[in-house]
């Protein structure tokens, strides 16, 4: 009689709730006691521009020829009361992000990038600097809660003034500047002591709801001659309410920032676990602008994970008038490129992966503030890098609005979007592919 055979042995067999990930936050939790802190955006997966695709003419729709049929893509923001809106020769423009999270060379960059592209760029926390104004064509002003280098003269200079409420990536939440970033240059725009940490507030000092932001929009009109737009910028979370209530307050622009938007520094569970994508965050805004008949005389500029032209394309298609990029324009300069694998390995990252913004070590030279790490970026070549990749997403979005029959890229609807999720198609408002169903809508098959 032969042996009985050995069971085969079951192979280890990891948690999905407890995945390493997890299980080493809370290693590192418990050995230090406290929260970490980082930078970039979200990386979870959640419903993005991915799980929508486009319905491209075929019979009952005829596409333009692209040698021959042109597709406009020049946007108008801040026509309502502006004296002088701005004109964009593309719908994308680079978003808020600040000579201190930057280096100086990194804001010249983007600036010398965008105004070769005809478009704006904006300034961030802690002011505005000669740099920067002088090689942006089109600069907006933001002006935060924390009014860390905030100088009316500077309002004046400014296209455009951004009145910042939240952003996508800690909505609720200020900013945070580290001390190693806090250079004496740094130190004396903000006027804080070098080397310690700033922690910028959550929510503006002088007003506590939508009639003290009605006040602050007529003080900056006033300030600035009714010359200059003013845009609100607000994070993803209530956007029907949140819509309404700045076009109420007297906005030109509404800018709306979701949870895949960057930052230079926060806590990562604000990152994580507060605020929505932005696929989910568009329409209820655009409902709020058509409930208001405003859509498209307020202009409303999304942001938060745009990537490539697919994603300005849905973006418009939704019913946004423009986009603005942070991360994905940071890349373009030189973040996280392959090329600084072995330097990112010494600091304990990893091309890809590197988001330890706040360090201040950056090998690119982009998000520091120490002068030899700052000297490595090329301001120009990094400006043209940023030119070149704007170019890429203007055409890429011309290419799906002329497959579409668009003449114009503002022109592009939901009507040419299908969902290839039941999320998206709900959160987009768009059917489901291969049928007319659209989730939390009655009919459809």
């Amino acid at each position: 009689m032969s042996a009985p055979t050995s069971p085969t042995p079951m192979p280890p067999r990891r948690s999905a709730t407890f995945d390493e990930y997890a299980i080493a936050e809370i290693h590192r939790a418990a050995a230090t006691g406290i929260y970490d802190i980082r930078g970039f955006g979200a990386k979870r997966r959640v419903p993005h521009f991915d799980d929508l695709v486009f319905l491209g003419a075929s019979v009952s729709r005829y596409p333009l020829e692209g040698y021959r049929e042109k597709c406009a893509t020049d946007v108008v923001l801040g026509t309502r009361f502006a004296k002088k809106p701005i004109h964009l020769k593309i719908p994308v423009t680079i978003a808020g992000m600040s000579f201190g999270a930057l280096s100086g060379p990194a804001k010249e960059a983007l600036g010398r990038g965008a105004s070769a592209m005809g478009t704006s760029t904006t300034t961030g926390d802690g002011g505005m600097t000669p740099e920067e104004r002088g090689h942006s064509s089109i600069l907006v002003y933001q002006l935060l809660p924390s009014r860390y280098g905030m100088n009316p003269d500077d309002l004046r200079k400014a296209d455009a003034i951004e009145v910042v409420i939240g952003q996508g990536a800690k909505p609720g939440g200020g900013g945070m500047l580290l001390g190693q970033k806090i250079s004496p240059r740094v130190a004396a725009m903000r006027n804080l002591p070098e080397g310690i940490d700033q922690r910028s507030a959550c929510r503006h000092p002088d007003w506590t709801g939508p009639d003290d932001l009605t006040i602050k929009i007529q003080e900056i009109r006033e300030i600035t001659d009714w010359e200059k737009p003013v845009y609100v910028k607000v994070g993803a979370t209530r956007p029907y309410y949140d819509v309404a209530l700045a076009v109420k307050s007297g906005a030109d622009v509404v800018v709306l920032d979701g949870m895949q938007g960057g930052t230079a520094a926060t806590q990562e569970v604000f990152i994580e676990h507060v605020g929505i994508p932005i696929l989910a965050a568009i329409r209820p805004a655009v409902q709020a602008l058509q409930d208001l008949d405003m859509h498209r005389k307020v202009q409303l500029v999304v942001s938060g994970g745009i990537r490539n032209g697919a994603d300005v394309a849905k973006a418009l298609a939704l019913g946004a008038d423009a986009v603005a990029i942070g991360t994905a324009a940071l890349i373009a300069l030189g973040d996280n490129d392959p090329k600084l694998e072995e330097e990112y390995r010494k600091i304990g990252s990893a091309a890809g992966c590197y988001d330890d913004w706040h360090e201040g070590r950056d090998p690119a030279g982009i998000t520091t503030q120490d002068p030899e790490l700052a000297k490595r970026l090329d301001p120009i070549k990094a400006g043209r890098r940023l030119s070149n990749y704007l170019a890429v997403l203007t055409m890429e979005t011309q290419i799906i609005a002329r497959a579409c029959g668009k003449s114009h890229v503002l022109n592009l609807e939901p009507e040419d979007l299908v969902a290839l999720t039941i999320e998206a198609a709900a959160m987009a408002r768009v059917p489901l592919a291969g049928t007319s169903w659209i989730p939390g809508q009655s009919g459809g098959l």
